[in-house]
């Protein structure tokens, strides 16, 4: 399983939401691809980054913060948020991302899904991001009637590289990932699955491994800012 440290931006600072809430914002650090090279150089072999402010608006808002990290860091890195065009997908790998992330458009516009899986093998993800295992949508703020593995299995046969779940009501709230419904997904779909939301400690990661489902790895936060979790010991569990 691989560590995903998540660096979410919000007006340009690296932040953490509590539950998706934009107004419940706590300010880790103004300076984001400092934070990124600490993690790098700490042992991380990914990047998982969130334009906080793009998911809302629809289109890429911390575009400069993103290129900063991508200036100075080595590692494959992975973006969400305002992702909704072909133009826009293009224009993030061009510039050096591993993975773009879609999230809304596998709602809206799912043919837009398979259409860049089918131009960018490996390079498009899914993200799966659930309130009551219900979908929502642009920035979590809309609710839809989609359960998360129906929508999931529709894209089967589509190439994604990896589904990210994400369970909002844990994200930020440090109570531990919805391990079950994390796992039923993996099980469900052929689609390698990434943990996020509640990642909190040593012992969530070691039970997201207990469960044997088949798991890319997992994604963490503030967790990691806090020192909740020893990221050295995450990373040599996870890699156990």
């Amino acid at each position: 399983m691989i560590l995903y440290p998540a660096i979410d931006l919000k007006d340009g600072n690296c932040v953490r939401l509590y539950k998706g809430e934009m107004e419940q914002a706590t300010v880790f650090n103004d300076n984001p691809a400092a934070q990124a090279m600490a993690f790098v150089e700490a042992g991380c072999e990914w990047l998982h980054l969130v334009d906080l402010n793009g998911a809302f608006a629809g289109e890429p808002v911390n575009g400069a913060a993103v290129d900063a990290i991508l200036a100075q860091t080595k590692v494959p890195a992975q973006l969400g948020g305002g992702i909704r065009d072909m133009a826009t997908i293009e224009r993030w790998l061009d510039k050096g991302l591993a993975r773009v992330i879609l999230g809304t458009v596998a709602v809206e516009n799912p043919d837009l899904v398979r259409e860049a899986a089918r131009a960018f093998p490996g390079q498009v993800a899914i993200g799966l991001d659930a309130r009551n295992g219900m979908v929502a949508t642009r920035g979590w703020a809309e609710e839809t009637d989609i359960e998360v593995t129906a929508l999931a299995q529709q894209f089967e046969d589509a190439g994604v590289a990896a589904l990210i779940y994400t369970d909002i009501n844990r994200d930020g709230a440090m109570q531990g990932p919805n391990v079950e419904a994390t796992a039923a997904l993996a099980h469900a779909v052929s689609i390698p699955v990434i943990a996020s939301g509640g990642v909190s400690s040593l012992d969530d990661l070691r039970a997201l491994k207990a469960t044997g489902a088949p798991l890319n790895g997992a994604i963490s936060g503030r967790a990691l800012y806090d020192g909740a979790i020893d990221l050295k010991e995450a990373l040599d569990l996870l890699k156990a």
